[in-house]
């Protein structure tokens, strides 16, 4: 989802509309009453932020944010599903691009000696590690912050931080691919080719070649460079999920692929 016409970013210091309007449909969809996944820290963070002054967004934000809810709660359990699927495996190093305040280093069931690294802004991380350690909150794996802006070098900073680029990863870009330029997506799949060894998977949110300045073909790009490719259409995605019924407009639905890719050579 795109960043919001008023982030909120001085408010809660870094972190902006966006990434607590998500927090907030995770919260939404953990107390609804069959739910695709439950995230007990969603309202931690949307509690923390409120304590710092954040508030909900103006009423024709929520009601786009409340539109996208059955497809936010999808792409959220085809994540969770390509990280437990991943350490079933055996992959060992799981990677979170632009994390927000994903909490899945906390509430999946990781295999025994996973590492985390999520990647973020380094005020993201802060407010994040600040909340859950406020309400003595411990992560399910060996959680590792590697706080720096995508723009900069952070595949060094992910190396510094531990990763092994002999082994093989389970990198996942959520919601992040429509924030990028052009050149910055092209940079982005370079980095992850770099930082890959046979059977590391990726697991990608990608807007079709209808879109401006979008890559037309991310499944062309990693295929060309060795990756077994299988894409899901949104709309088949909420359709095995059970949140696409006759009642609900095509327009609700974005028009994205979500790509699980592993390389094979």
């Amino acid at each position: 989802m795109g960043r919001a016409d008023d982030d909120g970013r001085h408010d809660t210091e870094g972190v902006d509309q966006t990434e607590l309007g998500v927090a907030w449909l995770r919260a939404q969809e953990s107390d609804s009453g069959c739910p695709l996944f439950t995230d007990p820290y969603a309202q931690m963070f949307l509690d923390a932020a409120e304590a710092r002054g954040w508030q909900l967004p103006p009423t024709h934000v929520m009601d786009r944010i409340r539109s996208i809810a059955d497809y936010a709660a999808s792409r959220t359990k085809w994540f969770d599903e390509f990280f437990i699927a991943a350490g079933a495996y055996g992959i060992e190093q799981m990677v979170i691009l632009a994390a927000g305040l994903d909490s899945r280093a906390w509430r999946l069931p990781w295999v025994e000696e996973t590492v985390v690294y999520e990647i973020d802004r380094p005020d993201v991380l802060a407010f994040k590690a600040e909340t859950l350690r406020a309400n003595d909150v411990q992560p399910g794996a060996r959680y590792v912050q590697v706080a720096v802006d995508l723009q900069q070098d952070w595949p060094k900073a992910l190396r510094d931080a531990g990763f092994d680029d002999t082994e093989p990863l389970a990198l996942a870009a959520e919601g992040l691919l429509s924030d990028l330029p052009a050149e910055g997506r092209d940079l982005l799949f370079e980095r992850v080719q770099e930082l890959s060894v046979s059977g590391s998977r990726v697991a990608v949110e990608s807007f079709g070649a209808g879109r401006r300045e979008q890559r037309s073909d991310v499944p062309r790009w990693l295929t060309e460079h060795g990756w077994e490719v299988t894409t899901t259409t949104a709309a088949d995605l909420m359709d095995r999920y059970g949140r696409c019924g006759p009642d609900q407009p095509d327009l609700t639905t974005p028009r994205t692929e979500f790509i699980d890719a592993r390389l094979v050579c």
